[in-house]
């Protein structure tokens, strides 16, 4: 018997049930198929099929329901994606929601339930999701209620606007994930007062005007990730780790990467740490008078330290007086998600194609690809969600600086690539003392005999936080004298936490011991409210020296400034 029509009411009208049976069915073989090629052991599968028909027929029957209307629909989904009110006043919208995210758990419940080794599984689990969440029936107009509603309302403006997005987009080459026209750098992004003191091919060394009457003897050096851009840890007065720094009285220089062209796309891992790292911790020496001094590398940047600092280890020499790495990996033997793109016939086809031994003798890893790949990492967050908000619903995405620097994309040289590819997240070498050779000297991160601050952040999805504690297990040379924190959030908003702020937390361990299990530390860890910063400097502090009169301009006889702070390079587009 045909269920009543309920057209009129604008509800969903559902068919006879027979058919939905059938739907159930289809809709049933359909995921089987897709999953046909994997190793499912057949108790699960069977009871995978039970739990599904149940639901979807539990689904069905609540849309069956016609004694009260406004609430025949299937319940409000938990779901963000579905949680305006047109997807549950709209029955036919709260059921294809429903169906969706029950077809969702089901496929991902089928992908954990692969048999296989870690790295399959993981891999398979990954693709699912990322086929799961762009099926989302809130990616596409004819489904998605919101953007319907808005398109009535408007009278076709939002989709027009969205299609002048969108192009926008395609033009620029990425997806918008704020209103890049409000920023720019130097105007009110990256505007700590400070000069271009030296500059060569690869990288610009800015040095900061003091805050106070007095700095500390010991200079600071910040080497950033050349994956991105310096200026996060520049972005507002308020967020700037960099003015933070300063205020705190130290003499601050930090390395502004060049945005790699074709003119250096040849350049190699040696060469970042040779003519950029090793080559920016000689200029602030020679700027200052010190020879020792204090560093800080974050992400990519503190490998790169790291490595550099071993090399002078190796030829007899000690310059910093401390280390500070910010969500860093040394230790590659956990790299979350990354992993899951790292094999042996990857990495050899970078290498044929981006490597010394590609045509012209290497090319351009492009900075787009690279921001795609972290983006979709988190597809719903940094993806769906903007597809919905720019294109569907003709939004404008509001102005966040953390966002546009996001997409401010840097490209790298293919063979520097290439090697840092295969030496950290293939084989991991670069934590084998001995087992690579760099810049003529077999790297020993043991023999770096600093003081090491060690940062991690706990929801970190780039640098797992217990990833990053491993750098406590390498640094053999400063047992005894590393001090691990972990803080709260993920990759960037965990390290830019200023304290004037008040938000999240971080955990420091009760005693200096930093034991081989990272859970051991964890559990023995105190919280503390708000951020870590004021730790950090109070660390830093006790390894900066007695203070001095601070300079009272920029650089050197030899090095005068070239350029007021930002400089040219971080202002070169990808």
């Amino acid at each position: 018997m045909k269920a009543t029509s309920r057209a009129a009411t604008g509800a969903f009208t559902p068919t006879d049930p027979a058919d939905a049976a059938k739907a159930f069915g289809s809709t049933v073989g359909e995921i089987w198929k897709s999953m046909s090629g994997l190793n499912l052991p057949l108790p699960v599968v069977s009871k995978l099929q039970a739990n599904y028909l149940q639901q979807a027929t539990d689904l069905w029957n609540l849309n069956l329901r016609e004694a009260n209307p406004d609430a025949a629909a299937a319940p409000k989904a938990a779901d963000k994606r579905f949680a305006a009110q047109e997807w549950a006043k709209n029955p036919a919208s709260a059921y294809i929601a429903q169906m969706y995210l029950l077809n969702a758990r089901t496929l991902m419940e089928m992908a954990d339930a692969v048999e296989g080794d870690a790295k399959t599984k993981q891999r398979i689990r990954f693709a699912v999701q990322q086929w799961v969440d762009a099926a989302s029936p809130s990616n596409y107009l004819a489904l998605n209620p919101e953007a319907q509603r808005k398109a009535l309302e408007t009278k076709g403006e939002s989709i027009g606007q969205g299609l002048k997005h969108l192009w926008n987009d395609i033009q620029q080459g990425h997806l918008s994930q704020t209103d890049e026209s409000v920023f720019e750098v130097g105007r009110n992004v990256a505007t700590t007062e400070g000069a271009v003191v030296f500059e060569n091919e690869l990288f610009q060394l800015i040095e900061y005007k003091p805050l106070t009457a007095k700095v500390y003897e010991r200079p600071v050096l910040f080497v950033p990730p050349c994956i991105n851009k310096y200026y996060i840890m520049d972005l507002q007065p308020e967020n700037s780790l960099i003015r933070y720094t300063v205020e705190q009285g130290h003499r601050l220089f930090v390395i502004s990467w060049r945005n790699a062209d074709e003119s250096i796309a040849q350049y190699t891992w040696d060469q970042y740490i040779e003519d950029a790292a090793i080559r920016a911790i000689r200029e602030v020496q020679d700027i200052t008078g010190s020879e020792q001094l204090n560093t800080l590398g974050f992400c990519v940047g503190g490998t790169i330290l790291a490595t550099a600092l071993s090399v002078l280890a190796a030829r007899g020499e000690q310059p910093a007086t401390s280390v500070t790495l910010l969500t860093t990996l040394l230790d590659f033997s956990n790299t979350g998600v990354l992993d899951l793109f790292i094999d042996e016939t990857m990495v050899q086809m970078r290498e044929m194609t981006l490597g010394p031994q590609s045509p012209g003798g290497g090319s351009l890893l492009k900075g787009q690809e690279l921001a795609s790949t972290f983006s979709f990492l988190r597809p719903n967050d940094l993806v769906w969600n903007y597809v919905v908000g720019n294109y569907l619903k003709g939004e404008t995405p509001p102005p966040f600086d953390l966002l546009y620097w996001n997409s401010d994309s840097t490209n790298l040289p293919g063979p520097m690539y290439c090697w840092y590819l295969r030496n950290t997240y293939h084989e991991n070498n670069l934590a084998k003392p001995g087992k690579v050779t760099v810049c003529g000297e077999k790297i020993d991160l043991g023999a770096i005999k600093a003081p090491t601050y060690v940062y991690a952040s706990r929801e970190d999805h780039i640098v797992p936080w217990d990833g990053a504690y491993q750098n406590t297990q390498v640094l053999t040379g400063a047992k005894g004298k590393i001090r691990f924190v972990m803080g709260a959030s993920g990759h960037i908003a965990g390290v830019i936490n200023p304290p004037a702020k008040g938000k999240r937390s971080h955990w420091i361990g009760t005693t200096n011991a930093v034991p081989a299990d990272p859970k051991e530390w964890f559990a023995k860890a105190k919280e503390h409210p708000g951020s870590w910063w004021t730790d950090w400097a109070a660390w830093l502090k006790s390894h900066a020296g007695k203070q001095i009169a601070a300079p009272k301009g920029y650089g050197n006889r030899s090095h005068k400034a070239i350029e007021p702070a930002p400089g040219r390079y971080v202002k070169q587009k990808a």
